[in-house]
């Protein structure tokens, strides 16, 4: 098969680790910068440019698309999508997941568990707006932030109260949610690959910090998941319509609750805790359904 990953830099770990796994069961993979792509929008026979040269006679795309680059780089998808080529991750699924606020709404829909969680802008009625997550303490997080960065830990209505007012100030969406205390700082990555989870880790914050993120010192280590865990980070995964999600909940006093689905989730720290070759399942996936035409989201949020 030939395989295209679109990355804006072969040389991470993710990126390379699936060049890898593709290349040792025989396949032809081209990393592919997406957002170094142009394309011709002509009826009847859309295409993608790339280094002067169109991609042709691929049977399978693998999106790694950064969230700073959702846009354009769902566009690239599209395109793929509209030359029938086969894609890990489709493009409506990967918008659909990336908006924080959207992913929330449709998995509240399906009846998947969360933190209890409030929504605002602008709004005068601060106090209201805590009142719907139960007080403090509570988490307040920017609409667009990722890898932790806008996320604060409000202790007290007063410290909320100041840091929605901040937010207001910038003009910013922002999301209120419970503070789930048992969950100690630590929360479980779960990789689901084709309606299955293949590989889990738990990943626990750094000592006095309570969002778990490797990028900000946590740690990892491989977990066994319960039954009900393993169910909703499908079932999560499902109501995004991905096929390939890093699903993260957090074990709280009324069950497991998702935090975020995310579309292209890091290999790095989740293959070295669990010692699971998640890169090849990817591509296992690939070569049992890369059918022409073969994918379409029929989700309706």
């Amino acid at each position: 098969m030939k395989i295209a990953i679109l990355s804006r830099d072969a040389s991470l770990y993710s990126t390379k680790r699936l060049k890898e796994a593709g290349e040792q069961r025989g396949h032809e993979i081209k990393v592919v910068d997406h957002m170094r792509c142009y394309m011709n929008i002509t009826s009847h026979r859309p295409s993608i440019m790339y280094q002067g040269q169109p991609l042709e006679n691929f049977d399978a795309v693998i999106p790694r698309i950064g969230a700073s680059n959702t846009f354009y780089g769902t566009a690239v998808v599209r395109q793929f999508e509209m030359m029938e080529v086969f894609t890990a991750n489709e493009s409506q699924a990967i918008s659909r997941s990336r908006d924080k606020l959207r992913c929330l709404q449709i998995l509240a829909k399906e009846g998947i568990g969360l933190p209890v969680t409030g929504f605002a802008h602008s709004t005068q009625d601060i106090e209201g707006l805590i009142n719907i997550v139960n007080g403090a303490p509570l988490v307040i997080k920017l609409l667009e932030g990722t890898q932790g960065i806008g996320v604060v830990l409000a202790e007290t209505e007063q410290a909320a109260t100041s840091v929605i007012e901040a937010f207001r100030g910038l003009n910013a969406n922002i999301l209120v949610q419970e503070f789930i205390a048992e969950a100690k700082g630590a929360d479980l990555r779960c990789f689901v690959v084709n309606d299955r989870v293949v590989a889990a880790m738990k990943r626990q914050g750094a000592e006095g910090e309570f969002r778990s993120n490797l990028h900000r010192g946590g740690k990892a280590q491989k977990v066994k998941l319960t039954p009900e865990e393993r169910s909703t980070a499908v079932r999560a995964a499902k109501t995004m319509g991905l096929k390939v999600a890093g699903v993260d909940l957090l074990r709280s006093n009324h069950g497991p609750v998702v935090m975020e689905v995310n579309s292209s989730p890091g290999l790095e720290g989740i293959e070295k805790a669990t010692e699971v070759d998640v890169s090849g399942k990817i591509i296992e996936f690939i070569e049992k359904k890369a059918v022409k035409g073969a994918m379409r989201d029929r989700i309706p949020y």
